[in-house]
């Protein structure tokens, strides 16, 4: 329940409304001013004079959509005028941009003709990309967006009309299979012929929906063939011959129930009148036709949504208009025209059939997720949406004709995936690296359903083959019980396992000196990780990924035991890949080495450095400290402006220069202006800390209040990949360690063939 008061001060607090106009280029010298306006503004004016094409090249009108409103239809608040209606706006902008990163101006118009708003909207063309009609009462929206369609060449698009059909069209679609009904013949009853229900009752015959199977409803009854009162064209040409003259009747034997209209105007046993396995989409809000307890309790067997969030199948706009808007500005499209919304329809009815990632999950306060009655469409913050329905609908503008350039859409995925973060970004670089010679990645814990469900996702991407070690029943049956399909995945049960005698002895041999005896071999080898790490070790598996239900240090002590480090280094390294907006750092050492000697800080940085670059990122080492350049004389100081002498010496083409603070390393004008003599040319994207209390404090603070993404503990100096989590981590974090740790294999097999 959210307050009055609190809605109110959500509103008005600090900054005024929920908006704000922010400069994407820099703005801060006098240069600056000179290219962002005069004299350097007047380039690219020419330009666009000369090729009109230009304007998406040099503005912002590209990414630019107009939401236009005059408040007649408000939310359910109905004509409030454009005034009231604009904190709505403005909410829908904020929508847009958090979702799609599409940047919006709200446009409030202060009239009620439809021609004097036409032609307000037509005279704004050169501004926009696209045009979003907003909360106008119908029927004049109906002639408000088929006038602009016509004449504008940018894509128009009323979402009261379309936004609910394409969302709820989804949730049809997978209602009808869940329901084992045929969409040609099932009967389809709608009440509410406003924009929504005329929209929604047009786009489901679209889908498949036989008109003749379709009765609509309205304030007056049943909407039949020969009715003379309160009828709009729109209404009659969804008429039907039927003798039903009411809802009541008209829900007798129906299939499926959609709701556009007011509050408990569906009963109980108007429910138990429709067919079996009732579909009911009671859209009203914030009061549906009928509850969602009166609907479980009168028929248990019902399919249905709303579009309450405090309900499953939540039939939101938010899944549609900033996805569509994406889609159809990248391709610059014309229009969004019919095949486009089918696109975005079928999109989120396929997504809603894959494996729903955990930190959609956790948003949501559940623990699993999972195609049914109870989740039909995706979940507005499942961040594969963008993904799959933008790509989707350019997709359909490009076949359909519509969009002025064409795009590779295996490349535009890879570019929405971007949008959603540098993070996932970077790691698509390294999955589709590890794609190219996919290596085995033995998990230790096989029975664990995060690493289940992680081993899903990276056989759907084809970057590794898991293998999973455990007790084979245990595991099978957690996949058949989490709904996975991981058929022919290697399960590798101890127990069974045919070559323990040949384990035993070899792992006798590595630590015969330690003390480590061949019943004790036997022994240690009961335990999960040091058999996983003995299947790297023999060569069985390319890679080990653990420490989903052990500590750190009872982790990695057993990997280090078996695997051992590389010949050329004298210690593994702990280190994490920070990744901000639009930047990427890697610190270290943050989980291994805790008060290193200058030798041992020297190694780490070379080390660290290399890691950079199997990123594809050139590394620019600081040494951090409390001093700069020897201000403060100190042994701690002394340690580090030591360890950076030895890194020059080993590494002399890497670029690395220190004792230096923490914000002179990242912020370039202090060495320009304070330390010119710096070796540091750009700021530093690797950060080396003179301990790992320091380190460990200083990733963990950049994580939770800088918002940065911490993918790792990354581990580097190991013979062969050895990668352990740690506490908190999830599916998605399992998935980009097996991605490192395929890359890391590759690496070393290409290493060991020169």
């Amino acid at each position: 329940m959210i307050r009055d008061k609190e809605a109110l001060d959500y509103h008005s607090a600090g900054r005024k409304g929920k908006i704000e106009v922010v400069p994407s280029k820099p703005c801060l010298t006098q240069r600056d001013l000179s290219l962002a306006y005069t004299p350097g503004v007047a380039v690219p004016c020419l330009r666009i004079h000369e090729n009109p094409d230009e304007v998406f090249n040099y503005t912002a009108r590209g990414n630019l959509v107009a939401v236009v409103s005059n408040g007649t239809a408000v939310l359910g608040l109905g004509n409030i005028g454009a005034a009231a209606g604009k904190p709505v706006m403005e909410g829908k902008g904020v929508l847009f941009k958090r979702f799609a990163d599409i940047d919006v101006f709200d446009i409030e118009l202060n009239t009620e003709d439809p021609e004097q708003l036409i032609q307000t909207v037509r005279l704004l063309e050169p501004t926009f990309g696209g045009i979003n009609l907003e909360d106008i009462k119908a029927p004049e929206c109906f002639l408000i967006e088929e006038t602009l369609k016509a004449e504008l060449n940018i894509p128009v698009f009323h979402d009261d009309q379309h936004g609910t059909a394409i969302i709820s069209g989804a949730a049809l679609l997978n209602a009808v299979e869940v329901a084992g009904k045929d969409l040609s013949k099932v009967k389809v009853v709608f009440n509410g012929a406003g924009a929504s229900g005329i929209a929604c009752a047009k786009y489901y015959i679209s889908l498949g929906v036989s008109p003749e199977n379709l009765t609509l409803c309205d304030s007056k009854g049943t909407v039949y063939k020969g009715r003379t009162h309160n009828m709009t064209p729109q209404k009659v040409e969804l008429a039907v011959e039927t003798d039903a003259r009411t809802l009541a009747e008209s829900l007798v034997g129906a299939d499926v129930f959609v709701g556009l209209s007011i509050a408990n105007c569906v009963s109980q046993d108007m429910l138990r009148s429709m067919a079996e396995r009732p579909i009911v989409f009671a859209l009203a809000n914030p009061d549906p036709e009928i509850t969602w307890e009166d609907a479980m309790e009168a028929r248990p067997d019902t399919i249905m949504a709303t579009g309450r969030s405090d309900y499953p199948n939540q039939v939101n706009n938010v899944l549609g208009f900033p996805f569509i808007f994406r889609g159809a500005l990248d391709v610059r499209a014309t229009a969004i025209n019919e095949e486009m919304k089918l696109a975005a329809t079928r999109a989120l009815s396929e997504l809603a059939k894959q494996d729903v990632p955990e930190s959609v999950m956790k948003a949501y306060g559940v623990d699993r997720l999972q195609f049914g009655p109870n989740y039909l469409i995706p979940k507005p913050f499942d961040h594969r949406v963008l993904i799959w329905e933008s790509a989707a609908v350019a997709e359909a503008a490009m076949k359909s004709g519509v969009a002025r350039i064409q795009i590779n859409i295996d490349e535009y995925r890879e570019q929405l995936e971007r949008r959603l973060g540098k993070s996932r970004e970077v790691m698509r670089i390294v999955i589709n690296q590890a794609r190219r010679s996919p290596k085995r990645v033995v998990f230790p814990e096989g029975n664990h359903a995060k690493v289940l469900r992680a081993s899903q996702t990276i056989v759907d991407e084809g970057f590794a083959q898991p293998v999973l070690i455990g007790n084979r029943s245990e595991i099978e049956a957690s996949i058949r019980e989490q709904d996975l399909s991981l058929d022919g995945i290697e399960i590798v049960d101890p127990s069974e396992f045919g070559q323990m005698e040949e384990y035993v002895a070899a792992l006798h041999r590595l630590r015969q000196r330690k003390g480590v005896t061949f019943e004790e071999a036997n022994r240690l080898l009961k335990n999960r990780t040091v058999f996983g790490a003995m299947m790297v070790q023999q060569g069985d598996a390319d890679a080990l990924v653990s420490g989903v239900s052990q500590h750190y240090p009872d982790t990695i002590r057993p990997a280090l035991q078996v695997i051992q480090t590389r010949d050329d280094c004298s210690r593994v390294v702990g280190l994490f890949m920070m990744i901000l907006k639009d930047r990427v750092y890697f610190f270290a050492d943050t989980t291994v080495n805790i008060e290193p000697t200058a030798e041992e800080l020297a190694e780490i940085a070379i080390l660290t450095a290399e890691v950079a670059r199997r990123f594809n990122v050139e590394p620019r080492v600081a040494m951090l400290s409390f001093s700069n350049f020897g201000s403060v004389r100190h042994p701690a100081a002394d340690k580090v402006r030591e360890a950076t002498e030895i890194v020059k010496q080993r590494a002399p083409h890497l670029m690395v220069d220190g004792e230096m603070q923490a914000d002179t390393a990242v912020v370039h004008e202090l060495i320009e202006d304070v330390f010119p003599f710096s070796t540091l040319e750009r700021p530093a994207n690797v950060l080396i800390f003179p301990d790992l209390q320091s380190a460990n404090i200083a990733y963990k603070l950049v994580q939770r209040l800088g918002g940065a993404e911490a993918i790792g503990p990354i581990l580097v100096g190991m013979r062969k990949p050895v990668h352990v989590l740690q506490h908190g981590f999830e599916v998605k974090d399992i998935v980009n360690m097996a991605a490192i740790a395929v890359v890391d294999a590759q690496e070393q097999e290409a290493t060991s063939h020169k």
